[in-house]
């Protein structure tokens, strides 16, 4: 049985995720126009949807690394530099991916 607290936390997810959604989507063009210049931005934030591995402390530091090279042109991308920022760095591999679902294994 779910206590109220897990209600409202799943709620606040999925306000947080549309939110999320929204903003990628309106800078999205952007976005991939400047990850393509990073060299293995993607793959890497990819890699747990793609392999089901989590990502290691120093993956997390590259991650942050580019997110703030990004953050120049689109300013939003700081809440993801932000203390417990990298919680957020699942839902944007997911609002990012190209295909509709994760990959098996």
């Amino acid at each position: 049985m779910r206590s109220c607290g897990d209600r409202t936390a799943g709620k606040g997810g999925a306000v947080l995720r549309r939110k999320l959604r929204t903003m990628l989507e309106r800078y999205r063009d952007l976005f991939y126009a400047e990850a393509e210049t990073m060299r293995g931005f993607m793959a890497l934030l990819m890699k747990p949807r793609n392999t089901g591995i989590p990502w290691t402390q120093e993956e997390i530091r590259k991650l942050k690394l580019h997110i703030r090279r990004l953050a120049r042109y689109i300013p939003f991308l700081v809440i993801f530099l932000l203390p417990f920022g990298t919680l957020m760095l699942p839902a944007m591999a997911e609002v990012l991916d190209r295909r509709r679902t994760a990959r098996n294994g």
